[in-house]
């Protein structure tokens, strides 16, 4: 297969790139850098393509690209740079397939579980509806321009990803440092859900639906056991050895995190993955502790 990844620096597209290297697909690699080899083409927001003709008879795109939401907090630079790096970039790839002689016969674009919002207990599917902080909004413009490419006639999946676990980047990396410290424990009260997946899985999932053609729109890819964030910490301290016993509390997270911390620390998604259980997927990691030994081992 011919495949175009955006956004392979990424945690998941370097893991996605090995991966589907090692299964001999031709892969062209596109980002903000000029090229280093025939692998490689230049793709900017305000650019587009550099070279919109290699994209000619692609089998597949996979639409990963978009600017870290981490920060220490979001200021209204931050909060533009993450929007535009997910709908304007969005936008720009759509508008460039849907002018190809030869169109890719799918393009799986990246999405994530903020798209729900703060909902407490609520069991969220791909069948519930947004949510209405700044990453639920975001996440409805970032799926409305990926959308358009089923207008060109190109199957189109929204990967809403949760957590995403691995030692090397992500909200997992982060966490590693105060708890092999000693200084990890639950944040806020700790009831708030935590909906993740291991990058194993995750890379697993979207081999899934690249290969399943009858896989359409939302797919939420997560774990089908979410967990607390007080059964999280547990989790994360046994598999260290070290204790969680140095809690922050929510007003601490609030004033130094602000908005940053409200949305990605205290929000509450407890996200199931309803359609790959339908289509029959086996997680390789369903249940935490030991996704996290895997990981961390």
């Amino acid at each position: 297969m011919r495949i175009l990844i955006c956004g392979a620096s990424g945690l998941i597209g370097k893991a996605l790139t090995k991966t589907l290297e090692a299964k001999g697909c031709e892969l062209l690699l596109a980002g903000r850098k000029e090229p280093q080899d025939e692998r490689q083409t230049k793709w900017t927001i305000e650019d587009g393509f550099a070279e919109p003709e290699r994209l000619e008879g692609l089998d597949a795109v996979i639409h990963l690209a978009g600017e870290s939401v981490s920060a220490l907090r979001w200021t209204d630079e931050k909060k533009a740079a993450i929007r535009s790096s997910r709908v304007d970039g969005t936008r720009s790839v759509v508008d460039t397939l849907a002018k190809l002689k030869s169109r890719p016969k799918v393009l799986i674009s990246g999405s994530a579980v903020g798209f729900y919002g703060d909902r407490d207990d609520e069991i969220l599917t791909e069948s519930s509806t947004a949510g209405d902080n700044f990453l639920a909004q975001t996440c409805r413009e970032w799926e409305a321009e990926s959308r358009r490419a089923e207008d060109a006639g190109i199957r189109t999946v929204l990967l809403r990803t949760g957590i995403v676990l691995s030692k090397d980047g992500g909200a997992l990396a982060t966490m590693l440092l105060p708890f092999k410290m000693g200084v990890g424990g639950v944040i806020g009260d700790g009831k708030q859900w935590m909906s993740w997946i291991s990058l194993d899985d995750e890379i697993r999932a979207i081999e899934f639906v690249l290969e399943h053609e009858e896989v359409r729109g939302a797919v939420n890819l997560v774990s089908p056991n979410p967990v607390t964030n007080q059964q999280f910490t547990a989790a994360l301290g046994e598999v260290l050895y070290r204790p969680t016993f140095i809690p922050l509390p929510e007003f601490a997270v609030s004033m130094l995190l602000g908005e940053m911390g409200d949305e990605l620390l205290l929000s509450s998604t407890r996200v199931v993955p309803a359609r790959l259980e339908q289509l029959g997927f086996e997680w390789q990691f369903p249940d935490l502790k030991p996704a996290l030994e895997h990981v961390l081992a």
